[in-house]
């Protein structure tokens, strides 16, 4: 790696914001001999170019002797961050490949199978003519090929060992906060009659929680999932359905050794736990450090993750099994202004499942008030989970502001997603899981409400492991990252504007748990925070932009007078300290920490 390089290979015509101290920054870390630099970088800063700045640092061909890795990987956990990829001109050398089932096949009747359910996977021996055309194969050629590879992380792990895919110089994992969560969820095996073909065939032993008992009953499936797929490769010639079932075994063959064999090496650092129940058994890995090793850290020789949200770097280095002596953690000053993303507390009460009963109707009404605020803007609600944004999408509904009101199910969630953003109108979305990876820059969002403080379900037994052993402040921490992923939704340039409302009571007890966690430009925007004077729940001034009779006076933004801030006090005694409010409903932090708890649904 020439860390050199890197302000060269920077690839926008011009810098913006903090991005020339922060290639700068990031050089010197490289350049003080560590392996690994955390790169702490704001919404909006531009992570996807300083991605692309670090890849160009890698080790070229022309440069290498024959065992030396070249080229670098980009690598993001989130989807749609790799279409963002895919779609900026200026990182157009990054070639980008996915999974096999995100390809159909061109050969003729087969267009709409997926490739890999093609007669290539299907026929023994099967001789594709137009392998060299295949749209599949042909982006794994180019892009393992090429200096630049694109990937999600889920494809970047499936491909650890791979000889098309071998190690690399450099890699770039962006969104990278959620690093250890997505390992410990991509090695988690589910077993049940929908995941396991061969389930009618083996008795399920009541393993009790109890990870001895989880071993003997994987041994014993491998034997029968092998025993399935030896059948199946004995055909000349599958069904799409057999092929699907072929795979899927494979998949479990190695799932379950895997798990087999880490939980039987006694240099494993990875804990598992063992939920079950007469229907299923879930095998679920605790810090995972082996997984990673294998699929993430033996891939290249310097790796770059990028986030806005690594905010403890000890406790980040712990949970995914990094030296911290050997990484660098790099902040990137925000620059968009701080009267552009207020926060504002709008708290009615707890939204824990206890409560949430009293707290609704209230959230409801503010919502109202809210889009009655913002007659004619468009708006997202955070509503956590699908039983609160069913009951919220209900209650607005009987307020009679049901026709501003987008909602989505499980199945309709992408689909719902791009209906409203292409929409003119000034809907109001009520979203499940959007706060991260989500760009509404500009008028495609200029407020957003947060319903839920998003804390983990204790009821997850890795959770709950982890609480036993006193691990609260890895609790909150996980929990304020996804309030500040939030944050950044409706925020996207330093000339953007939105508002972000703060509904529940368990988000401010929140910001004062894990206020030391906070990277300072959000701390700013917390310590800033104020109490808006908002109108009252006129159904008619909230639906005031869709019937074209806004009368009204228009939020403001960037240092402008408005009403929003008169009923606001002071900073200093904003959000320090302990307060005792009343009218929101919040409890005080003498209580126990259970009593913020989200405790399942």
């Amino acid at each position: 790696m020439n860390p050199e390089r890197i302000v060269a290979e920077f690839p926008a015509p011009e810098f913006r914001g903090a991005q020339r101290q922060a290639l700068r920054d990031i050089q010197d870390a490289f350049e003080a001999g560590n392996d690994v630099v955390l790169v702490r970088a704001p919404t909006g800063s531009g992570k996807s170019l300083l991605a692309r700045a670090i890849m160009g640092c890698a080790r070229r061909v022309e440069d290498a002797d024959p065992v030396d890795p070249t080229g670098a990987y980009y690598t993001t956990p989130q989807v749609s961050q790799l279409d963002d990829v895919a779609e900026d001109d200026l990182l157009d050398d990054l070639k980008l490949i996915r999974g096999k089932s995100n390809y159909t096949c061109i050969l003729p009747g087969e267009e709409d199978t997926p490739v890999d359910r093609a007669p290539c996977a299907r026929e023994r021996g099967y001789d594709c003519a137009v392998k060299h055309r295949c749209p599949y194969f042909s982006d794994r050629a180019i892009a393992s090929s090429r200096e630049f590879a694109a990937m999600t992380l889920a494809y970047f792990m499936r491909t650890a060992g791979s000889e098309v895919f071998r190690k690399r110089d450099v890699c770039v994992i962006d969104e990278a906060h959620g690093l250890a969560e997505w390992a410990e969820m991509y090695a988690t095996i589910d077993l049940n009659d929908r995941t396991v073909p061969v389930w009618d065939d083996v008795r399920v032993p009541d393993v009790d929680g109890d990870p001895d008992a989880a071993v003997s009953f994987a041994e014993h499936l491998v034997r029968t999932c092998e025993s399935a797929k030896d059948e199946l490769l004995g055909q000349d010639e599958l069904t799409p359905e057999e092929a699907a079932e072929r795979d899927r075994l494979q998949e479990l063959i190695s799932e379950l050794n895997w798990f087999v064999e880490d939980y039987n090496d006694p240099e494993s650092a990875t804990t598992w736990v063992v939920d079950a129940d007469d229907q299923s058994v879930t095998v679920k890995p605790m810090d995972p450090e082996r997984y990673l090793k294998h699929t993430v850290w033996d891939r290249a020789n310097k790796f770059a993750l990028l986030s806005a949200t690594i905010l403890d770097k000890e406790a980040f280095c712990r949970s995914v099994g990094l030296d911290p002596s050997n990484v660098a953690l790099v902040d990137v000053e925000h620059t968009f202004p701080l009267e552009n993303r207020p926060i504002y507390d709008v708290a009615q009460g707890k939204m824990t499942y206890e409560e949430r009963d009293q707290t609704l109707p209230k959230l409801a009404e503010t919502v109202v008030r809210v889009m009655a605020h913002h007659p004619d803007e468009k708006g997202i609600v955070h509503a956590h989970s699908y039983d609160i944004a069913e009951k919220l999408a209900g209650r607005l509904d009987d307020f009679g502001v049901g026709d501003r009101v987008r909602t989505h199910d499980s199945d309709t969630r992408d689909a719902e997603l791009e209906r409203w953003k292409a929409s003119d109108s000034p809907e109001v979305f009520v979203a499940v899981k959007m706060e991260e990876a989500l760009d509404l820059k500009y008028d495609l969002g200029r407020w957003q409400v947060l319903c839920k403080a998003p804390f983990l379900n204790t009821n997850d037994s890795r959770v709950a492991a982890r609480l036993a052993d006193g691990q609260w402040a890895w609790y909150y921490r996980t929990a304020l990252q996804t309030v500040i992923q939030g944050c950044g939704r409706v925020v996207r340039a330093p000339d953007d504007h939105g508002a972000t409302y703060v509904a529940d009571s368990s988000i401010l007890d929140l910001f004062e748990r894990a206020r030391t966690d906070m990277p300072p430009w959000f701390r700013d925007q917390v310590d800033a925070m104020t109490q808006p004077a908002l109108p009252e729940p006129d159904p008619a001034a909230a639906l005031a932009g869709i019937s074209g009779e806004i009368d009204q006076v228009e939020p403001t933004y960037a240092g402008e007078s408005s009403t929003a801030s008169t009923a606001s006090t002071d900073a200093s005694e904003q959000r320090t300290g302990s307060d005792d409010r009343d009218g929101g409903g919040r409890s005080s932090r003498s209580g126990s920490p259970l009593a913020d708890v989200w405790d399942g649904e």
